[in-house]
């Protein structure tokens, strides 16, 4: 299959062959990586600086994107992480919060784009072969055959280890602390940390590799587990330190740190066929009794018959596949979700998670 596009100047070249011609947008050159999708309408520039896309190729299924510009209040982090970006049109931005276009903003980052492709297409492969390597490249001399062995072998090697803070980073809370919380960052959304500084917690921003001990040094309140990208079961010493930590402080793990807590108490992990990402995915919390539309990333998920029923049970499950969406532990203060609650695509309907991790909290404890 080959999607032409009059004046093109850059090239999609899938890891089965297919190609997708179209015209360059954003940094000139060639990346490699995993070509995965987003379903979102909105909320482009959190897509962008959200770091569990680091390592991969983003498609917006959406047909028109930047729209809105780019403004220093949707950041999730510092810089955008996906290797290459694809629309089917990158538009001009006509918003009044906009300090910079898109396109000199990707540019200014490295991160190659391409445009003026049939990203339907495009997202039906994805769907129906699931997720595959490719490169998006705008080099004139650049050649699918002699790229094909580098696309076709490509994978994230500790992209946690990439996208984590290297220091320790202290957040004030939002007015009276009332907590002091502990955040192992393994790719972590600046959404993460409001939502905690907003109740009142002062947040210390640990890197991945940080040991057991080192966090229980810091007497925390509460443990907070971030997102992060990649295959969870590449993170051994993550896994180990929380085999350590789970049951010692309340702790609450979001997507990377629910798959995490889940591998640590002895469940397993799967690779989904093309993950979840967006700002759509409706999920049923089971104990009420009720459906929440989620913003998702992710690309792994528990395996439900692995999860020992007398460790957690399943707490959220996808009403669009049925996979796991959340884990609740017994007898220790602790519980995890596959989405994102800070993210509020609702625009606040899960943000409640936050209040019952600090509920956990004894409050003869906190401080």
């Amino acid at each position: 299959m080959d999607s032409g596009t009059k004046g093109s100047d850059a090239v999609l070249v899938l890891s089965n062959g297919t190609e997708f011609h179209g015209r360059s947008f954003g940094a000139k050159g060639t990346a490699v990586g995993e070509v995965v999708f987003n379903t979102g309408i909105v909320g482009y520039q959190r897509v962008l600086t959200d770091p569990s896309y680091c390592g991969q190729i983003v498609t917006m299924s959406y047909p028109l994107i930047g729209n809105v510009g780019v403004n220093p209040f949707e950041h999730e982090s510092a810089k955008p992480w996906p290797l290459a970006y694809i629309a089917r049109e990158f538009t001009d931005p006509s918003h009044y919060q906009s300090e910079s276009a898109l396109e000199p903003y990707l540019a200014s980052h490295g991160v190659v784009g391409i445009q003026g492709i049939d990203t339907r297409a495009l997202v039906r492969i994805l769907r129906e072969n699931g997720t595959m390597n490719g490169a998006v490249s705008s080099d004139p001399d650049f050649s699918p055959s002699a790229w094909m062995d580098r696309i076709r072998a490509f994978r994230a090697v500790d992209p946690v280890l990439e996208v984590t803070c290297r220091e320790t980073r202290i957040h004030p809370p939002v007015g009276e602390r009332r907590f002091h919380v502990a955040l192992l960052d393994y790719g972590c959304k600046d959404g993460i940390v409001r939502g905690l500084c907003e109740r009142g917690c002062e947040v210390v921003q640990l890197p991945a590799g940080t040991s057991a001990e080192d966090v229980l040094a810091l007497s925390p309140d509460g443990i907070m587990l971030s997102n992060g990208p990649g295959d969870p079961k590449d993170n051994v010493f993550q896994i180990a330190q929380l085999q350590r930590l789970i049951g010692v402080v309340p702790m609450f793990g979001i997507c990377l740190g629910h798959q995490l807590m889940a591998l640590a108490t002895g469940a397993d992990t799967a690779k989904l066929k093309f993950g979840h990402r967006g700002g759509n995915h409706p999920v049923k919390d089971l104990a009420h009794d009720r459906v929440y539309i989620t913003t998702q990333n992710h690309g792994y998920a528990v395996l439900p018959e692995t999860v020992d029923p007398k460790v957690a049970e399943v707490s959220h499950v996808s009403m669009n596949d049925d996979s796991v969406e959340g884990l609740r532990y017994f007898g220790i203060p602790a519980f995890s979700v596959q989405f994102h609650p800070e993210a509020a695509p609702g625009p606040l309907d899960t943000a409640y998670l936050f209040d019952e991790f600090l509920a956990m909290i004894p409050r003869d404890t906190a401080r």
